[in-house]
């Protein structure tokens, strides 16, 4: 099996948000890899995204999000945490899985729990914003939040696979999603997923 290697390059921590989306397992690779290149990891996990958690993920992934004492956990409904300032740096914030209700509710300003006030400032802190919607099909509620989120500064990384590595399974196919989660929030990967071009 490939060795994995992953360097961070980031100054600062990065916020990882899960939300309650299908698609536990991205947010699992994507928490494994930042861990992995030594980044400090600053995490917030929904209601919603626990339950699917534990329904999506076996014993062992499910622990690294609900349990892995390598993050600084930050409870949902506090206000008082570092990353809901402007004034504290990080090196952007991944919200991945991004349900529709979480998207939603950022664009429109509604800073009701952790997530979305930390969101909010890496907006108006022009900070690396990662959105990782997990829904099909989307309708005009969707793709207008959405736009919202894009006109504000947002990268939107839709969760959708590509196809030309040839994945050979289900892990891989993820592979291809967050290694663009990877490039864009600044951590170096030999995860063998990019485009190379016809033989």
């Amino acid at each position: 099996m490939k060795q994995i290697i992953v360097e961070n390059t980031n100054e600062n921590p990065i916020v990882i948000a899960v939300t309650g989306a299908s698609g536990a397992i991205y947010a699992h690779r994507t928490l494994e890899l930042i861990l992995q290149s030594g980044a400090s990891v600053h995490l917030v996990i929904t209601n919603t995204a626990r339950h699917i958690i534990e329904v999506e993920l076996p014993a062992e992934k499910a622990d690294l999000l609900l349990n892995s004492s390598d993050v600084i956990r930050h409870d949902i409904n506090s206000y008082s945490e570092t990353i809901a300032s402007g004034s504290y740096m990080t090196s952007g914030m991944i919200i991945i899985p991004a349900s529709m209700g979480t998207i939603g509710r950022i664009a429109n300003g509604t800073s009701d729990n952790l997530i979305i006030r930390t969101a909010d400032v890496h907006l108006k802190e022009k900070r690396k914003l990662i959105v990782v919607p997990r829904e099909t099909p989307l309708n005009r509620i969707h793709l207008e939040n959405l736009m919202k989120l894009h006109d504000a500064g947002a990268l939107i990384l839709p969760a959708t696979p590509s196809f030309y590595s040839n994945a050979g399974s289900i892990d891989d196919l993820i592979d291809t999603v967050v290694a663009r989660v990877l490039n864009h929030i600044g951590i170096k990967h030999n995860l063998d997923v990019r485009y190379h071009g016809r033989n």
